[in-house]
């Protein structure tokens, strides 16, 4: 028997900003809407999301046309790097690719931020829906997909794009993934 299901991982639309209160732009919300088309041939069963204002607002289009309740959990906020503001940013966001407990002043290394969002997927994965849309962020998204594929790294959280849209397939015991926004 062939058991199949599928994980949407969607990254916010466009935001103003990255605190955990920006709210989507003017193009974000008509994103939204646009994602909300993308999904209208897709059977969901269940949408999670980030608790961040810009992850919710993202979603909330499509979760209004389903009438299905959008769940929250914290377990996908975005990563923190630091909590110390760092000028040379994206060159510790690169080592923190290729060095997986690196961790600097107050954040969180690469295995406790991917440990976090796989363990919701996982979760999902054991549950009875067959479709779930999780919300989360473009770092925290890209250690979820380097979890499956190694070779997923600095330079695919640099090719994401506000929204994107993967799927993550499990067929029997293996998982695939796949982009399906362009």
């Amino acid at each position: 028997m062939i058991i199949l299901k599928n994980v949407y991982i969607v990254r916010h639309c466009d935001a103003e900003g990255q605190s955990t209160n920006a709210k989507l732009t003017e193009q974000g919300f008509k994103q939204a809407i646009d994602l909300s088309g993308f999904f209208s041939e897709i059977e969901v069963d269940r949408i999670i999301s980030s608790p961040y204002e810009r992850a919710i607002q993202s979603i909330q289009p499509l979760a209004k046309q389903l009438n299905i309740e959008i769940e929250i959990d914290g377990k996908l906020t975005e990563r923190v790097l630091s909590t110390k503001d760092i000028s040379d940013w994206k060159d510790k966001l690169r080592t923190s690719f290729e060095d997986d407990e690196l961790k600097f002043e107050g954040g969180e290394s690469s295995k406790e931020a991917r440990e976090r969002i796989v363990d919701v997927v996982e979760q999902i994965f054991n549950d009875v829906s067959e479709n779930t849309i999780i919300v989360t962020h473009g770092n925290l998204m890209s250690l979820l997909l380097n979890n499956y594929n190694k070779n997923f790294g600095f330079e695919g959280w640099q090719n994401l794009t506000n929204p994107d849209v993967y799927v993550l397939r499990k067929i029997d015991n293996k998982v695939t993934y796949e982009r399906l926004w362009y």
